[in-house]
């Protein structure tokens, strides 16, 4: 599988927004929950700002010019494991690309990225379970390891 991946700039944020619309959609309907209320419009402009200001990353890969895969990722602090984390927060391959290795090569993609920006360890939390089991799977395949809890929310509107 020839996949090309490169960081992304401000002018993917169209890209980037739709693929994670992609992935919020599809958690969506394998959990039959809303679990996510976005719109591609103010994500493309949230994205474009939050790129713009140093605050989030993303890597996307593209098959034949397609994009295919996304990667967002943003970086934080934290004293129990000794400064920066990197935390992805979108991690996303079109069906019809999973198990041809384009998710592991975008994981490697984040590896490689977390060491250029020194980070002590990169962070993720799966989709619901058991739901996702298999992207649990997967994160385990490529190095991730559980470590407890579940990722929890409170909207502050």
């Amino acid at each position: 599988m020839d996949i090309k991946f490169r960081a992304a700039s401000v002018d993917d944020s169209e890209i980037i927004a739709s693929l994670v619309i992609a992935l919020t959609t599809e958690i969506c309907e394998v959990t039959n929950a809303k679990h996510f209320d976005i719109n591609l419009n103010e994500t493309i402009q949230r994205c474009n700002e939050l790129i713009r200001d140093g605050r989030y990353a993303a890597i996307i890969g593209f098959y034949e010019d397609k994009p295919v895969a996304v990667v967002t990722m943003s970086e934080t602090y934290a004293l129990y494991v000794g400064g920066k984390i990197g935390v992805i927060q979108e991690f996303y391959v079109a069906p019809n690309f999973r198990s041809s290795g384009a998710g592991s090569m975008l994981a490697e993609q984040v590896r490689e990225y977390g060491k250029t920006q020194q980070w002590s360890c990169i962070e993720l939390c799966t989709p619901p379970l058991p739901e996702f089991e298999r992207s649990l799977n997967f994160y385990q395949k490529n190095g991730l390891n559980p470590v407890g809890g579940r990722k929890m929310r409170q909207m502050l509107d």
